[in-house]
């Protein structure tokens, strides 16, 4: 789950951050609404954390930008207005979430869950794809019934594949969704990562569709 943080209060963001990426999520910091507007522009994110009092460009003009442009990412809005004309004007220009300063970072983390399950069309918190069950809400794996350890990189690919079980997701979009923006990448590190999941899961539970992705699936050889 790749978030783009738009704070720009260092210290905030920098402790937001911090317990996001303790909680699997990959996260890009915009500290002012310019980069943030670029960045919901052109680079792939399952989820935006935006506050509204920004500097060059403010936050509601960000939020229209990004849904002129086409982008509909869920976003939560994150301010210290707390008045109703902010939070219609928020609404209004396409936020799904609104969270007032100060906050429970327990609950920005449920609520950033709960606006990325809904947008990949799952009402309900547990996924099931045959034997295997992931709650969205709490961010655990269990197989069989048991828990499933896994790596964060292993549980970022896990629950982008879940999100999207029997659908095919693009290996590009894998990678985009596990790495931050500025982490070096190996042109192999998803198949590894991959192969690790296989060796966890069956090697039947995610297929590779050639020259597309992979795709999760539910049916498993006998």
């Amino acid at each position: 789950m790749r978030v783009l943080l738009v704070e720009d209060d260092e210290d905030l963001s920098g402790r937001i951050a911090a317990v996001l990426r303790s909680e699997n999520f990959v996260v890009d910091i915009s500290r002012n609404g310019e980069d943030a507007l670029h960045a919901g522009l052109t680079e792939l994110f399952d989820v935006a954390i935006l506050d509204l009092g920004l500097p060059k460009i403010d936050g509601v003009s960000v939020l229209k930008g990004w849904r002129e442009g086409d982008r509909n990412l869920p976003v939560l809005v994150l301010t210290a207005r707390d008045g109703w004309p902010d939070k219609v004007s928020s609404f209004k220009a396409g936020a799904d979430d609104f969270l007032a300063k100060p906050f429970k970072v327990e609950e920005l983390v449920l609520r950033l869950r709960a606006l990325v399950r809904r947008a990949s069309g799952h009402a309900a918190s547990r996924l099931v794809c045959g034997a295997l069950v992931f709650d969205a809400q709490l961010g655990t794996f269990e197989l069989d019934g048991l828990p499933l350890k896994l790596t964060a990189l292993e549980w970022r690919v896990l629950s982008c594949l879940m999100l999207r079980k029997e659908m095919i997701v693009d290996r590009r979009e894998l990678t985009e969704r596990v790495y931050d923006g500025d982490a070096e990448v190996d042109s192999n590190s998803i198949e590894v990562i991959i192969a690790r999941l296989r060796k966890k899961l069956g090697a039947d539970r995610i297929e590779t569709v050639r020259g597309r992705g992979y795709m999760l699936t539910a049916a498993v050889a006998p």
